[in-house]
């Protein structure tokens, strides 16, 4: 994270996001966070979602990890590598669109659909994209339909490369109107 200025209301993870059936997939159970970071005095307010695994897949934590490796790569994003531009990756397979403070994510692993906190919405809406991270690793301590502090958030990505623990990917913003 590039800035300390996390918008609270945009702290909210989804609800759980695939059906309970999905927990005996190696996937296991998938949620997605969104916040903002900003603005500062040169940058905009920058919109974040990420998804991940709570680690309670059929087969296992480890074997999660790899599945979602597998899934990431599959939709076109190197884990570990640059964030990639979907707008001029042709390949990436990952859509976003926002509308009256709603997101529809569609990865071709997952498709969630939830509210989304005004400064998120406005923020999408001004930079016309939002920074999507898959990350491999789970994240347990963060069930489905609760809140993240600041704090949670600064602690799942502490001395890691932000980077490594996923597939990243600026998304460009899909409107219903105009």
């Amino acid at each position: 994270m590039t800035s300390s200025h996390v918008v609270s209301e945009a702290r909210n993870v989804s609800p759980d996001v695939v059906a309970q059936a999905r927990s005996v997939s190696p996937l296991g159970t998938l949620a997605a966070v969104f916040w903002t970071t900003g603005p500062t005095d040169d940058k905009p307010a920058a919109p974040y979602l990420m998804v991940y695994s709570l680690g309670n897949g059929s087969d296992g934590r480890e074997a999660g990890e790899e599945a979602m490796r597998a899934a990431v790569e599959g939709m076109g994003l190197p884990v570990g590598g640059p964030v990639v531009d979907a707008s001029k990756e042709s390949g990436i397979d990952a859509h976003l669109l926002v509308e009256a403070q709603q997101a529809v994510l569609t990865l071709p692993f997952l498709k969630v659909q939830c509210s989304v906190p005004a400064e998120w919405d406005a923020a999408a809406r001004e930079l016309g994209h939002a920074y999507l991270i898959c990350s491999v690793r789970p994240w347990s301590e963060v069930p489905p339909g609760g809140a993240v502090s600041e704090e949670q958030l600064r602690s799942f990505f502490a001395g890691e490369d932000a980077l490594a623990v996923g597939g990243h990917a600026v998304l460009p913003v899909r409107r219903l109107q105009g």
